[in-house]
């Protein structure tokens, strides 16, 4: 689509929004940017946008007139694309795009790109670190924090473009295409969004809607949704397996990993030698090294690159020890699934803190997965109750509630014992309490660090 002229309205004014506006500002379009929030005043938005972007502001509501000559609609993920307000634009066959299809219509080179329910941040992150110690020209972006749109018109033919792209940010593409995809897997999570796990998993294997069989789709051989997705895809399906030997694929074997990719399987590295614990880790790595593999980079770069790289912050990372107790900061748990997880991670008896924003999840298999490891389960936000009545239901009734982190961390500290560990893995997202799961984490590392050794 021609934008020279066009009238464009950009829904959300966090940073995917202020960055798609930057993007667009300089191809003769006339710009409206809109933030429901009624708290927020014109001027604040404006602050936020570069010196160079103009553009009219409105916040609280959006006038019948704007939205009458709005030709085109860019939303931030945050914004459910199923309400009445973004209806209207549907109905009158208005375009409606998230930051992902926007950056995508304006950057060159070449695509990779992940999603997933779990992993997505560590795998983005170590493919893009295998990518840049081999390539010149990578950009790390998406849902990882960096907006695709701030990097799009920065790139060139020879560049790599590795990004983490959420369901949000699926659900209003169009024509994106990476040349690289992978859906790492798929358990429920943000379900009171997109309401059914069917919807959800359709979401997600959207990623490869555009790719042909000259590219390739990295899929989870152990989730039955993402083995079905191979089924029926139009890339070709490369599949890992943390739990067999594959014909064609990647997989684990005892503590090696191994790939057999048109020969013979060649091991590329034993997963001791990484600084990734657990299973999931040898998932997230498998699927980085079968993606970059796929880009053409040599097994043994790859694998030296893998040894080198460190664990993503806020996903079980280790924080200190204090009077013989190992924190670990998994803010980034934002799920049952993935706080699951967290919880094999751990090598000893585990006081763990939990709750939060509700999310529709149930915390069932969560709850199951504690199996003798956790002594303790500290609660804090709009779940804590609902939680706490699962748990009790199966038989756990070591619950303490708090009614902030500050809290929770000193009823974790007290109930904990040398040799023990606390961790932070709320199986919840952190809106209510916190901005995001990044405030959360480092709130809890600087309360960690802030106690006495």
């Amino acid at each position: 689509m021609e934008l020279k002229e066009k009238q464009i309205l950009i829904i959300g004014s966090g940073i995917s929004g202020i960055a798609a506006a930057a993007l667009i500002a300089h191809t003769g379009a006339y710009l409206t940017l809109f933030d429901d929030n009624e708290k927020l005043s014109p001027g604040e938005v404006l602050a936020k946008l570069p010196e160079d972007v103009q553009a009219r502001i409105y916040t609280g509501s959006l006038p019948g007139e704007v939205r009458r000559q709005t030709q085109l609609v860019i939303v931030s993920p945050g914004v459910p694309v199923d309400t009445p307000f973004i209806g209207e634009f549907k109905e009158r066959g208005i375009p409606v795009w998230g930051e992902i299809e926007l950056a995508y219509r304006f950057a060159r080179g070449r695509l990779m790109a992940i999603t997933g329910t779990n992993g997505k941040t560590t795998t983005t992150a170590l493919t893009g670190k295998i990518m840049q110690d081999n390539q010149k020209e990578v950009f790390v972006v998406g849902n990882i924090g960096i907006p695709y749109t701030s990097v799009a018109s920065q790139t060139g033919e020879a560049s790599v473009t590795v990004a983490e792209i959420s369901s949000f940010q699926l659900e209003t593409t169009e024509r994106f295409r990476p040349d690289i995809s992978a859906v790492l897997n798929v358990t429920p999570d943000h379900l009171n969004r997109h309401h059914t796990m069917e919807t959800y998993a359709a979401v997600k294997e959207s990623i490869a809607r555009n790719q042909g069989k000259d590219s390739r789709c990295i899929l989870n051989y152990e989730d039955p949704y993402t083995r079905a997705m191979g089924e029926r895809s139009s890339a070709s399906p490369f599949y890992f397996s943390s739990a067999r030997e594959l014909e064609t694929g990647i997989y684990l074997k005892g503590t090696e990993i191994y790939l057999a990719d048109e020969g013979a399987p060649t091991p590329v590295l034993d997963i001791r030698e990484t600084n990734l614990p657990g299973i999931h880790n040898a998932e997230n790595m498998m699927a980085a090294i079968a993606m970059t593999h796929s880009m053409g980079v040599p097994l043994s770069r790859i694998a030296a690159s893998v040894r080198e790289f460190k664990a993503v912050e806020h996903r079980i990372e280790y924080v200190a020890t204090r009077k013989g107790v190992a924190y670990y900061n998994d803010s980034k748990g934002t799920n049952p699934e993935a706080a699951i997880r967290g919880i094999r991670a751990m090598d000893r008896p585990t006081v763990l803190i939990g709750g939060g924003y509700d999310k529709g999840s149930e915390y069932d298999e969560w709850i199951k997965a504690f199996d003798g490891k956790v002594t303790w389960l500290v609660l804090l936000g709009q779940t804590k109750e609902k939680i706490a009545d699962c748990a009790r239901r199966h038989g756990f009734t070591n619950i303490m509630m708090a009614d902030s982190l500050e809290e929770a961390m000193d009823i974790s500290a007290g109930k904990a014992r040398p040799g023990d560990a606390v961790l932070l893995s709320p199986a919840c997202a952190s809106w209510g309490m916190f901005p995001n799961y990044e405030a959360r984490g480092n709130l809890f590392k600087k309360l960690v660090n802030k106690l006495e050794d």
